[in-house]
Order: structure tokens, then sequence, then C-alpha cells
């Protein structure tokens, strides 16, 4: 058998099913496809979350302590399942950037701080909505047991502010949106400066 003859038997042994069964992983992952796993995931989580608070507080027996537990109850449910709305549009509408980096060099550090950006936005919409609508709800119908309500859905960080919490929630919710924007800002420059660099540099 002839040089020539055994790189081509070599070469089709290299394209055999032995070498190429895991292209389609390897694709997915090379290509950033991967990414988008955390934009649906995070979507799938914003859409559960609502049930499983509900089903907390259903659990809790909140729903046996009178008219006002159980009125408060059922709109700071819709308060959160609104919340949780905004942010299950906000996860699924920014997978959509993903692909604009896709076909740079440098795509992990522009994604990461995409992902990064759209968490703050995430976390700050909720307290914000969180706070100020069920603040507001528990004030009204609960008085000095508002702080309770907080507590029996996990959020007693929100609880130690009291009343207070209609105007902190938006605040600290606005604060959060603004520094996690400013600090995934500052990794996407270092990913603009590697990109142009590399582009300039192949334009000469």
């Amino acid at each position: 058998m002839s040089d020539s003859d055994e790189k081509k038997g070599f070469e089709a042994f290299k394209q055999s099913r032995f070498f190429t069964f895991s292209k389609p992983y390897l694709d997915f992952i090379g290509k950033g496809t991967i990414y988008n796993l955390v934009y649906i995931v995070m979507t799938i989580i914003n859409l559960l979350l609502p049930v499983i608070v509900i089903i907390q507080i259903i659990n809790s027996g909140i729903f046996r302590l009178g008219a006002k537990f159980i009125i408060a109850s059922i709109l700071s449910m819709l308060v959160i399942t609104f919340a949780c709305w905004i942010g299950m549009q906000l996860w699924w509408n920014r997978r959509n950037q993903v692909t604009e980096v896709k076909d740079s060099e440098f795509i992990a550090t522009p994604i990461i701080s995409d992902i990064f950006r759209t968490f703050g936005e995430w976390i700050g919409t909720l307290i914000a909505i969180i706070g100020a609508g069920v603040g507001l709800i528990a004030l009204i119908f609960l008085g000095r047991d508002m702080n309770f309500l907080f507590r029996l859905m996990n959020l007693s960080f929100l609880a130690d502010f009291g009343w207070m919490v209609i105007f902190i929630g938006p605040v600290l919710g606005f604060f959060i949106i603004i520094i996690s924007r400013f600090i995934a800002e500052q990794l996407r420059i270092f990913a603009a400066i590697a990109n142009n660099t590399k582009d300039i540099a192949q334009k000469k």
C-alpha cells in the first residue's frame, strides 16, 4: 500500500463515527450556544418561583389566621407573580443578545458580562417590585404583623426594614441594577478592546 493510500485511509478513519460522534456537543460548547442554557434556565426559574411561593404560603397555614391574612397573602402572591413575569421576559428577551457576539474571537467575556448585568437587573427588579408592592399590602392589611409575611416568603432581609421597605425596596433595587450594569460594562470594555485590537492587526 502506498503512502497516499495510507493517508487516505487514515483521513477516512478520522472522519468515522469513532472520532466524530461528539461533534454536535463540541459545536454546542464551541460556538457559544451553551450560554443560551443560562437564559432558558433562568426563564424557567421565573415561571416556577411564583408556584413555589404559593405552595409555601398555603402550607404555612396562614389562611387559617383570619381574613386579613388571607387577603394580604393573595394580593402578595399576585405581586410576586407579576414581578416574576417581568423577570421571565427580561431573561427571555436578553437571550437574543448572545447571538450578536458569537462570531467574535472573544465571546465568553461579553456573554458573561451580559449574564451578570441581566442577573443584577433581575434581582433589582424583584426587590423593587416585591419590596414596594408586598410591603404596601402588608402594611395596609397586617400593620405591625407585616414582617411575618416577609419572613414567610424567606425575605427576612426585607422584613428588617419594617414599613420603610416600601421605599427602601425600590431604592435598593435601583442601586443593584446600576452597580451590576457598571461592572458588566467594565467587562465588555476589555472584550471590545481585545476584539478591536485583533481586527486592526488583521487589516494591517
